[in-house]
Parts: C-alpha cells; structure tokens; sequence
C-alpha cells in the first residue's frame, strides 16, 4: 500500500516514524508550516513585508478543579492597524488538549492543523494516544523547525493546555520561539498583553478553582490585557465579538457556547463601570 504526498507515492512500510512531521521533512518539505515563505527577506519595520503580517496577540490559561481553561480575545493586528476583529487563536489538538497561538497568525493556523494530523498519526501508528508530555514534547520540535524563519521575524508562540489523564489534572505548558517547553503551574499567559494578563491572574487566581470561577478569572485577565495593550481587543458589545473560551477536563475539550460567554464577558464590563481596574484582590495572611 502507498501513501499519496504530492503526487510521490510513498509505500507505507517504508514511514517508519509515528510523526508525520518527520515523514513530511524527508519526503515533501514544502508541505510544512512556512514551507512556501523559506528565503523571505527580513524586515520587522512598521512598513516591512513581516510587521504587515497579521498577528494574533493574547491567549491565557488556568488549571481549574478537574482540568484546565484556556482562552485568548478575538483581535488580530497588522502593524498598528487592526486587520482582524473575530480571529479563532484557540484549538482542540485531540481530545484531550488544545492549543492556543500567539504570533504570525498565518503560521500558527498551519502549526495547528500539522499538530493535530501529527496526534491523530501517531495514534494510528502506534495503537494508542500520545502521553500529554509527550505531545508536549512533539510540539516543541515542530516549533524548533520553525528556528530559521523566527530569527526572520515569523515568530510563533503556542500555549499548549489539557488534561492529563495519567495524574488526573490540567497542565500548561509555554514554548519560546527556539522551541524550549517550559511547563507552568497554575496559569500563563502569552501574546503582546501577556504581561497586563499575568498581573490579573496573579490578583485573582486561587488553587483548585471551580472551571466556572477560572472562566471568570481568564476574561477578567483578558480585559486588562485589552485595558492596556492595543493589540488585545476587549469584548465588542456592538459586534457581539466574545473571547474563545474552552475547557479541558476529564470529558474532554469543550469550547463554551457563545451565550455564556456573552452573558460573562457583560457580567465583567458591567463590573468594570463601577471599578475600571476591576475586582480588588482579598489580602491574606
């Protein structure tokens, strides 16, 4: 039996590995993420062919009783004008975990979809899912492969999130653009309103929260983000243009519908026009 790439058949005893990353290196390289931009001239100036790339900005994480929450807001910006209000930056890669991208927005979609093939290969592979390290791990060699064109300026910055279903928890792990995993604990944030997004979680992040309460604490993260970073968008009430909100749990991925996460995102602006810098954080001993 043979495998079709590119019209290059390929016989199947001859794939070897259980990572299609690696079967798409050897026989058609050109099929990987960036295959088609390899030798594009550098340039990150504000007028340059690599900062009018569409970027995706903030995606947040918070492990939760029984899982994990990740989510980001919906702006995509091109150099400082907004060339996108409504992107999708959160996606499930199998049934247990999903990922969240940050950076050259073009990139990242086609990152997505390999990651995902690349589970759903090693699976058939193999006889069995990937361990979530170990789709960590898989994660940031596809990353590393990217090296060449991040040093251009094509950068790409995933959270990775799920459930572990060997302890029985959400876990989070960051990458930096080199590919380095770094796994988090508690929550993470990337993206361009990282920083402000980090600072709200700190405030009111609490362990073992209920996946409702970390619903809340991500959107709360995310308007701040959005307070002070131009390339997060906020909730757009008059576009009715939510976060993407998603959980990970023992029943798997699961992305909230868009009611709930209107009715949350009003509960937080509402909020916000009494306390503009939002829920003040409970001292403790």
């Amino acid at each position: 039996m043979y495998l079709d790439l590119c019209g290059r058949s390929v016989p199947l005893h001859d794939l070897g590995s259980s990572s299609f990353a690696e079967l798409l290196s050897a026989y058609a390289p050109q099929l990987l993420p960036g295959g088609s931009w390899r030798g594009l001239p550098g340039g990150n100036g504000p007028n340059g062919a690599i900062g009018d790339l569409p970027h995706a900005t903030t995606i947040v994480a918070a492990a939760c009783d029984g899982g994990v929450v990740l989510a980001s807001d919906r702006r995509a910006t091109a150099g400082s004008l907004i060339s996108k209000r409504d992107v999708e930056k959160v996606f499930p890669c199998d049934e247990f975990s999903a990922v969240g991208i940050a950076g050259v927005l073009a990139l990242g979609l086609e990152f997505v979809k390999l990651f995902q093939v690349e589970a759903e290969h090693y699976e058939k592979m193999e006889g069995r899912s990937l361990s979530f390290v170990g789709k960590a791990n898989r994660l940031a060699a596809m990353i590393r492969g990217n090296l060449g064109l991040a040093m251009q300026g094509l950068v790409l910055v995933p959270l990775f999130a799920g459930y572990d279903t060997d302890s029985g928890a959400g876990r989070i792990f960051s990458y930096d653009p080199a590919g380095g995993p770094s796994e988090e604990h508690r929550f993470y944030s990337v993206g361009s309103g990282s920083v402000f997004a980090m600072g709200a979680l700190k405030k009111l992040y609490s362990d073992n929260m209920p996946a409702n309460e970390a619903v809340l604490c991500c959107l709360q993260a995310l308007y701040d983000a959005a307070d002070d970073d131009s390339a997060t968008g906020g909730p757009d009430l008059a576009r009715s243009i939510f976060p993407v909100v998603t959980t990970v749990t023992g029943d798997g991925f699961k992305r909230l519908p868009e009611a709930e996460v209107s009715e949350v995102a009003q509960r937080v602006v509402a909020g916000r026009m009494s306390s503009p810098d939002g829920p003040i954080a409970v001292l403790r001993d």
